[in-house]
């Protein structure tokens, strides 16, 4: 079976126990989107300039006796008339959870579709539980700071 089959079947198993209150989430997002935009990188591309943002979230929990750890990467750029983003989904060791891409890319998971759709349904829903009570996940929220390098 492959990484991103596995995955997809874990988070459906995932959702279903969370809405059924068995799982303690800690989330920790670094992101660069509240930054000040004058201190934002901006690309250029035919002719258009990006504002370039970039979001990290850690999932951990323990599920069934086991720890599961699972990093997500989006890259997005916004010209003030369109969005555009890019994901990656990473399954790093336990012992790895830095927010860089050199360090995670050999823990990346191939995405598709159906994929990065069961990760947003899983981020709403735990969004709308910490809405609901504060003391259903651990969340740390903090600023990045984002360097495009040539």
């Amino acid at each position: 079976m492959s990484k991103q089959t596995e995955l997809s079947h874990t988070l459906t198993e995932l959702i279903r126990d969370t809405k059924e209150g068995k799982i303690r989430w800690n989330l920790e997002v670094q992101t660069t989107e509240a930054n000040d935009p004058a201190e934002k990188p901006v690309e250029q591309e035919n002719g258009v300039d990006w504002i370039v943002d970039e979001c990290y979230v850690s999932y951990y929990c323990k599920h069934k006796g086991k720890e599961f750890c699972m990093i997500t990467y989006e890259l997005i750029k916004n010209s003030g008339e369109k969005t555009a983003t890019s994901n990656m989904v990473f399954l790093p060791p336990l012992g790895v959870r830095f927010f860089d891409l050199h360090v995670l890319l050999p823990h990346s998971v191939e995405t598709s579709a159906v994929l990065l759709d069961q990760i947003h349904q899983l981020w709403v829903l735990l969004l709308e539980q910490y809405k609901v009570d504060r003391s259903s996940l651990y969340l740390d929220v903090r600023p990045g700071t984002l360097r495009i390098e040539d």
